[in-house]
């Protein structure tokens, strides 16, 4: 006896329970005897209609089911046969779901002649100068007010302030941040580096564009507190036979003298020239 799974509400027609030669026999005629297994189970499905399933033996197909969907019509006792169908098991093998182009494109993907669309409400994007809601007041001279910058003109979109937040989490993030390996290796940030060039806007509080060539992130955003071996001043050679910097220079500031015939240790030496001034200006007035 096969077994038997209710629908809800569905009353179980014997006719139809016990068709298993009749749907086997139909789907034999279709897909040939080598496919079908043993009969599995039987569905109602409706009224007078139910489906018998029978395992799948085609190698190519592990796992799924056939499916013959049987019916009768009403005061009748012969069953015909619906439909035959391949369906997949719980052990199938099947496609992965569905998902739309826009969010299989990756980073990268992009070749050359090729075209991104990008969506209509795209929440990175605003509409240029009449973005207010996302845009403060022109008026405002905030350092990280994005009015004061982007009013879009010659542009129907500008960037929002989700699009910003998404960039600069992106960037700070990635090989070029303060996290990456060559910047935890580095002494010196870019934000005391000469080829550092600055970035206008609200980003440029935290970025900069290397214009270094020998640095791995020459013409890359890098964050100001990224650093890499090559910054301007991490070791400066000079030309040969260059002097040294008076800064690298040792000064004594303590000196030892001798006025008017006694020792004075520790005088500054500033004192110690004023004070010779005066003796001599002295000695060249006429005694009284």
């Amino acid at each position: 006896m096969p077994s038997l799974i209710p629908a809800a509400d569905v009353k179980r027609d014997s006719a139809l329970v016990s068709a298993i030669d009749i749907a086997r026999e139909a789907l034999v005629d279709d897909v040939g005897a080598d496919a079908v297994g043993e009969h599995l189970a039987v569905v109602m499905e409706g009224e007078r209609l139910a489906t018998h399933t029978f395992s799948c033996l085609n190698p190519a197909y592990v796992g799924w089911q056939w499916a013959v969907t049987v019916a009768r019509a009403p005061r009748a006792k012969n069953v015909t046969v619906s439909e035959v169908v391949l369906l997949p098991g719980a052990e199938a093998l099947v496609a992965p779901e569905w998902v739309p182009w826009s969010e299989r494109v990756r980073p990268g993907d992009l070749a050359p002649g090729d075209v991104l669309p990008t969506q209509a409400d795209d929440p990175r994007l605003v509409a240029g100068y009449t973005g207010a809601d996302d845009l403060e007041s022109l008026s405002s001279r905030s350092p990280l007010s994005p009015g004061s910058w982007e009013i879009g003109l010659g542009r129907y979109r500008v960037l929002s302030l989700i699009g910003r937040d998404d960039a600069a989490d992106r960037w700070s993030e990635g090989e070029f941040g303060p996290n990456a390996t060559m910047a935890k290796q580095a002494s010196l940030e870019c934000s005391t580096c000469g080829f550092m060039l600055a970035m206008d806007g609200p980003m440029g509080q935290l970025f900069a564009v290397c214009a270094n060539e020998m640095s791995p992130a020459d013409g890359r955003v890098v964050t100001l507190t990224y650093g890499c071996g090559a910054h301007s001043e991490a070791m400066v050679l000079l030309p040969p036979g260059t002097a040294p910097d008076s800064a690298d220079v040792d000064v004594v500031d303590d000196v030892d003298v001798t006025l008017e015939g006694e020792a004075v240790d520790d005088v500054d030496s500033d004192v110690v020239a004023e004070t010779d001034v005066v003796a001599e200006i002295e000695d060249a007035q006429p005694s009284a």
